[in-house]
C-alpha cells in the first residue's frame, strides 16, 4: 500500500519513474526507470509490491550472473581513508 504523503517530509506524491542504486555483493548496480510515487518535496520514492518484486528478481539475477548490465563507470570515496576532505559531525 502506497501512503497518501511522504513519511519523511510529509510532501505530496505523484507517479513518476526513479532510478535505485543497490549492492550487490561487491558491485554497484544501477536499475533505471522504475515506476514509482515519487516525494516532490525530497524525491523519496514508494514502489508498489509488484514493482518491489521486479527490483528482488533484478538483483538475484544480477547475483546468479543471469542478467547482463551495461558497464558504468564511477568513482568511489571512502569518508573514512586517509587523505579525503574531514567532515566533521
Amino acid at each position: 500500500m502506497i501512503p497518501d504523503e511522504c513519511q519523511y517530509c510529509s510532501g505530496k506524491l505523484h507517479e513518476g519513474t526513479t532510478d535505485l542504486t543497490v549492492k550487490v555483493d561487491n558491485m554497484i548496480v544501477v536499475i533505471k526507470n522504475i515506476p514509482a510515487f515519487v516525494c516532490e518535496n525530497c524525491d523519496e520514492a514508494y514502489y508498489s509490491l509488484e514493482t518491489a518484486r521486479k527490483i528482488d528478481e533484478v538483483r538475484k539475477a544480477f547475483r546468479a550472473g543471469t542478467l547482463l548490465a551495461k558497464p558504468l563507470a564511477a568513482g568511489e570515496v571512502d569518508l573514512n581513508a586517509p587523505g579525503t576532505c574531514q567532515v566533521s559531525v
